[in-house]
């Protein structure tokens, strides 16, 4: 086993379909001078994997460690500078890494949209983590890093230009082109059947604070739920309806508000949307898309139909070839009204399937920042988000990247 903090970055799930694009990225992107393990419940899997990551790999070491093995988790976390996993579902999967990290004192980032995981993480590990100074970021991919990371940016510019807090705020999906990820099926099935078996953790779920630090302290703003059918937003002048991705994003967002002490302010006010332009022809394909999610999630909610749906639908582990996720892309506007009337647009967007390539790319670079950056970010550990986390300097690598993060005033 490798002694000390010999490596700066852990891939942990280096085996399965986004570990092995988030291996590939790093090891085409990386300095050359970072040391980078590969980690997983097999070594012939992973020598696999490492086999064919090129040249630039072939030294990495291979770490062997079960989701479920406390020991191994430990001695992993204790050989790196920072972790990123890709295991999932977390909620059953994740828990002991994280509590491995913060004993360790390595910083971690993973995927997870998962408001019970996330919840779970926050309860259990955030005061040791902010003790220790650790950094542990979830959601570090397409859930929530455009989000996080574009509502940041306006209050920044807002902030500089001194035209108050952020009141109205709106993350608008322009376009979206990309697989369904079996992994974030399969969480979102495994959070629908614990929900109904126990509706106290619905009630945890459906609420718009729910990864609040403090949640007696979160403002009486009137409804905040997400976006459930279409509607015309007349200041957008378009039909949008329901983004899917909203009931993890916005709770990110919302924290990263609360963790910098209700910084965007005490009225911010935050949904997502998706946009189906206007007239006529925009109420209909926003009322026939909006309906086939709402048919979809029934279906993965009822035993006969989520049967069938299994059968079509990608599993965990699986996903697009190199050139479908190659095609994909994500554009995104956040538009925002400040306490004075002054309104900013935020455009965050990217060429791959969010899900994949996008992410992959978002994963690294965070895993980048957390190991090899550490003198640049927040002076802040605890249970974090992207932005409170790593903040301009994972928006600096971003756009290093070729993801397209900017601000303007309208």
């Amino acid at each position: 086993m490798i002694e000390g903090r010999d490596l700066d970055i852990v891939v942990f799930g280096a085996t399965g379909f986004v570990g092995r694009l988030v291996a590939e990225y790093l090891a085409g992107h990386a300095p050359r001078e970072a040391r980078i393990g590969l980690a997983g419940r097999s070594k012939r899997k992973l020598a696999e994997t490492r086999a064919g990551l090129g040249d630039r790999a072939s030294s990495w070491p291979l770490l062997v460690a079960d989701s479920n093995d406390a020991g191994a988790l430990a001695e992993v976390a204790a050989a790196t500078r920072a972790v990123a996993t890709t295991v999932g579902p977390y909620r059953p999967s994740g828990i002991k890494l994280v509590e491995a990290c913060v004993a360790s004192g390595t910083d971690y980032a993973d995927l997870a949209g998962e408001v019970l995981f996330i919840r779970d993480s926050i309860d259990r590990f955030h005061d040791a983590a902010a003790r220790a100074g650790v950094r542990i970021v979830h959601s570090s991919g397409f859930d929530s890093i455009p989000s996080d990371l574009g509502v940041m940016l306006l209050h920044q510019q807002a902030e500089a230009d001194g035209t108050g807090d952020l009141e109205e705020t709106t993350l608008v999906v322009r376009a979206l082109k990309g697989g369904p990820s079996g992994g974030t099926l399969a969480s979102g099935k495994l959070q629908i059947d614990e929900t109904r078996a126990d509706p106290a953790l619905g009630k945890v779920v459906n609420d718009p604070y729910a990864l609040s630090p403090d949640r007696a302290e979160e403002p009486d703003l009137g409804d905040e739920g997400d976006l459930a059918w279409i509607e015309r937003d007349d200041t957008l002048g378009t039909w949008v309806g329901p983004f899917v991705m909203a009931g993890i994003n916005t709770r990110n967002v919302r924290r990263s508000n609360a963790l910098q002490s209700w910084a965007y302010g005490r009225r911010f006010r935050y949904r997502e949307v998706t946009d189906f332009g206007g007239g006529l022809a925009g109420a209909s394909k926003a009322a026939a898309t909006s309906a086939g999610l709402a048919a979809v999630m029934a279906g993965v909610g009822f035993g006969p139909s989520r049967a069938l749906l299994d059968r079509v639908m990608p599993a965990p582990g699986e996903g697009p070839d190199e050139k479908t996720r190659k095609a994909g892309l994500f554009r995104i506007e956040i538009h925002a009204r400040t306490s004075s009337g002054a309104r900013y647009v935020t455009r965050v967007e990217a060429q791959g399937d969010p899900g994949y390539a996008a992410t992959s790319v978002m994963l690294g670079e965070s895993a980048l920042c957390l190991a090899l950056d550490r003198d640049k970010l927040p002076k802040r550990g605890g249970v974090l988000t992207p932005a409170t986390a790593m903040g301009m300097t994972l928006v600096d690598r971003l756009r290093a990247a070729g993801q397209t993060l900017t601000t303007r005033r309208l």
